[in-house]
């Protein structure tokens, strides 16, 4: 939708309010006051990122693999990084590089910022204070360090004595690879580890990270932080019998909610149809193999246990046609599915036993 706009402005072209909107809702903004500004700091701010960090990767390929192809792969990494690609010219990803901390910092700071939500970056960079940000972008920011401080340690304990992963690093490999894999799974697609050789425990938590994926508006995909961190805070208020879900001072609209559970419930039955599906195209492969594909094409990740390139033509078509779905949006496809219907009357309620 940027690039569309972009594209739009450059032809001289006048943006009308339709289009105005349109980009409005891609970018998960409030209003379509700014959007052409909004648009022109996304590229002015997506290219400054990838040439910097291009720049930086240099000073560590350059020397190993000369100018030419030392620069390509530079650059290469840095647009795959931050558009949470996943893509590397190698064939173990970045496992070669798993206690490198240049290619560690850049790569990882890249797919990060590319999956923290453009809205969060125009955000920051207009109000630089965390009390003054949106209350989006305090979700976003704080879920990010605690989710990716927590599945650090997790996969570190986890990984420890594998023989496999991090058993024969270094103490410092060690730490470099568990945050590595941490902050990877939400849509980034690199890897430093071996995915096939992690233990279950490990495949179950990335499976989760997936799932969850990265921020609104951003490069990545799955049911994004946000409607997981909706869905948590509405619960504890019910759990504490309070009216309101609230999160740092301000209340969330019962829309939001709504909102959120329908990401959740729609986005469940997709992934659940398609594991059931792959069950029934690759009837010898491992189970958890399969949820594992199944859940990394929905989060359009591309991390793998071995299995992709084994799947059937039809597994192929399921896998294909998942990604399509966790790209789009569940909500947007669904929506765009469903049949409108005019709600001009309610009906009489009535209780219903739950739970």
């Amino acid at each position: 939708m940027s690039f569309a706009l972009l594209v739009v402005i450059l032809l001289g072209k006048r943006i009308g309010l339709r289009e105005r909107i349109l980009v409005q809702e891609s970018l998960n903004q409030t209003s379509t006051g700014g959007i052409i500004r909004l648009v022109i700091l996304l590229l002015v701010f997506s290219t400054s990122m990838e040439l910097l960090a291009t720049g930086i990767l240099a000073t560590r390929w350059v020397p190993e693999y000369g100018w030419t192809f030392g620069l390509f792969t530079s650059l290469f990494h840095s647009v795959s990084a931050f558009n949470n690609a996943g893509f590397s010219l190698w064939g173990d990803s970045l496992s070669g590089y798993v206690g490198d901390p240049v290619v560690n910092l850049v790569i990882t700071t890249l797919f990060i910022t590319g999956g923290i939500g453009f809205t969060v970056i125009y955000d920051l960079v207009r109000k630089r204070r965390f009390k003054s940000l949106a209350l989006h972008s305090k979700l976003m920011l704080v879920g990010t360090f605690v989710l990716n401080t927590v599945v650090m340690l997790l996969i570190f304990l986890f990984e420890y004595n594998n023989p496999f992963t991090l058993q024969p690093l270094s103490l410092s490999e060690k730490l470099w690879g568990s945050y590595f894999q941490a902050v990877t799974p939400r849509t980034a697609g690199f890897n430093t580890l071996d995915i096939g050789a992690l233990e279950p425990a490990t495949l179950t938590l990335i499976i989760v990270l997936m799932f969850i994926g990265a921020g609104s508006a951003s490069t990545g995909s799955g049911i994004k932080l946000t409607t997981l961190l909706i869905i948590l805070v509405t619960v504890r208020a019910y759990l504490k019998g309070n009216r309101d879900a609230v999160v740092f001072g301000r209340r969330i609209p019962e829309n939001i909610v709504i909102r959120a559970l329908a990401i959740l419930v729609i986005s469940i039955g997709f992934v659940g149809m398609s594991i059931l599906l792959l069950t029934l195209t690759e009837p010898s492969a491992d189970y958890l193999s399969l949820v594992f594909e199944a859940f990394s094409a929905f989060g359009t990740v591309g991390l793998s246990m071995g299995l992709t390139g084994d799947l059937s033509a039809m597994g192929k078509i399921v896998i294909m046609m998942l990604m399509m779905v966790g790209r789009i949006g569940p909500v947007t496809l669904a929506f765009a599915l469903a049949k409108s219907s005019n709600d001009h009357y309610r009906f009489p309620k009535e209780d219903v036993f739950t739970g």
